[in-house]
């Protein structure tokens, strides 16, 4: 935990190469993954990304998460991270204009056996900048 009296944050946050770091997105009440975005940076409590579909806060959803720079690593390493979570914010801004919606999400919880402990092993890999 990493909590300074200009940082809220409870969790060190990573910057994420936002083109190359997809992420899907389901609400509760659909079958699939059916809105496609990018990240722009996450922690083990969450994560910025965007959509070209708004989300209202408060909404609860389904993502699946793909950290880019696998290729090198063992299978079960490469796998998606799959959480459910909350959509907390969304930039207001870029409802005035067509084009992608900025979003934020906290995790409430991961989906299967290891998502969360492979997300910390790669986020703690050194592959990824800590964010300001």
């Amino acid at each position: 935990m990493n909590v300074t009296e200009n940082n809220r944050r409870q969790h060190d946050r990573y910057l994420l190469p936002s083109m190359y770091t997809e992420v899907a997105v389901r609400l509760l009440d659909e079958e699939r993954f059916g809105h496609e975005g990018h990240a722009y940076d996450i922690s083990k409590g969450g994560l910025r990304f965007e959509l070209d579909r708004a989300i209202q806060p408060g909404t609860r959803i389904g993502l699946r998460i793909t950290l880019p720079g696998a290729s090198s690593l063992r299978v079960s390493e490469r796998k998606p991270v799959f959480a459910m979570g909350n959509v907390v914010w969304l930039h207001e801004d870029d409802l005035e204009h067509p084009g992608p919606v900025r979003m934020a999400c906290v995790f409430s919880n991961f989906c299967q056996p290891g998502d969360e402990e492979r997300l910390l092993r790669r986020l703690h890999s050194g592959q990824f900048s800590l964010a300001a």
